[in-house]
């Protein structure tokens, strides 16, 4: 069963922290990357952090090196977001994405996953 559950989102005020969490089903936990991607109101949905899950190679976007990490954790299939110094920018629908298989493209490109959790919305006010 295909299956990926997002958790740990909410509203905090500008400067603070929030951890996000993405459990896979055994079959969805990718062997390749998994990634967490956002969306805010009227914007597309772009690539935030990406894991590759064989050797932890990580990927971000600009605006939030030094602010967000992302890990896994295999053995629970689960993959993490830590956001810390949040600003009202980072607010949106943040998605967990899995690659079924080996893609081509970049590691933050929304087009070369495969699935794709419901999201879990992150609201920073000032």
């Amino acid at each position: 069963q295909v299956q990926l559950m997002e958790s740990g989102g909410g509203s905090v005020q500008a400067g603070g922290s929030l951890m996000l969490s993405c459990v896979a089903s055994k079959d969805t936990y990718s062997s390749y990357w998994m990634g967490w991607f956002r969306q805010a109101p009227g914007k597309e949905r772009e690539g935030v952090a990406a894991i590759n899950t064989m050797y932890s190679a990580t990927r971000y976007t600009g605006s939030v090196k030094d602010r967000f990490t992302i890990s896994q954790d295999r053995v629970a299939n689960t993959v993490y977001l830590q956001m810390t110094n949040l600003s009202p920018e980072d607010t949106g629908m943040y998605y967990c994405a899995s690659q079924a298989g080996l893609r081509f493209g970049g590691a933050l490109d929304p087009g070369v996953y495969d699935y794709w959790g419901q999201g879990t919305q992150v609201s920073v006010s000032e």
